[in-house]
């Protein structure tokens, strides 16, 4: 697969900086076990290779949150997901904690999303995960140079995909995607009370495609 090639030489050998992640390559002594990168690469790759074949919709978002990607590796997912045999996607824990994580963002998207898996890809405009310094479980927005180093990971992602449709989850999403001449239309990020005009977005874009239920989820 080309785009992972493309993660490979731009993302998983990429240094942590003291408020910018890499959960493909680098653990915390404190918080990850001690092969957390290597299993959140593979949890990546195995999402990924679900949709070998591309979607129809791409949706961009911003960058990893402290109890979503971070630890799953996945966009938007959680580990706690990953482990539910319920969910279409699976992987393993990266934490040390004694339950995984979950993420009150990822629990929205896919209560929306779930039943189109094999149809969209998800994406972070940032692929790290920006935090304050010595705060790692804190999230801030990333800076504008961070989000030009990943522009050319962004138009791989979205090559590789070769959506009908492309949705920006943020406006800082919607930006860098203008920054790669690709025309994205803006959903409210379901966090902090944008819950519902996410749901809106969401369903105004599958009914705009035509998109079915998956069989297999």
């Amino acid at each position: 697969m080309i785009f992972w090639e493309t993660l490979e030489q731009i993302i998983f050998n990429r240094l942590s900086k003291d408020d910018l992640f890499n959960p493909y390559r680098d653990w915390h002594p404190g918080l990850d076990r001690s092969n957390a990168a290597d299993i959140r690469r593979n949890n990546l790759r195995a999402y990924l290779y679900d949709h070998s074949r591309g979607a129809p919709l791409l949706l961009i978002a911003e960058a990893p949150g402290p109890w979503g990607c971070r630890f799953s590796g996945v966009p938007i997912t959680s580990e706690r997901q990953l482990l539910d045999p319920s969910f279409p996607a699976s992987g393993d824990q990266s934490s040390t904690r004694k339950e995984p994580f979950s993420e009150y963002s990822a629990g929205i998207f896919w209560r929306r999303l779930q039943p189109f898996y094999r149809q969209f890809v998800v994406w972070n405009t940032v692929p790290m995960h920006p935090h304050r310094p010595n705060e790692p479980l804190s999230i801030r927005t990333p800076l504008q140079r961070e989000i030009n180093d990943f522009l050319p990971v962004l138009e791989a992602v979205h090559r590789w995909t070769s959506p009908e449709l492309t949705l920006a989850i943020g406006r800082k999403a919607q930006n860098a995607l203008g920054r790669i001449g690709v025309s994205a239309s803006y959903v409210r990020h379901p966090s902090q009370g944008g819950a519902i005009l996410f749901d809106k977005g969401i369903l105004k874009a599958i009914k705009q495609l035509g998109l079915v239920a998956d069989t297999q989820t």
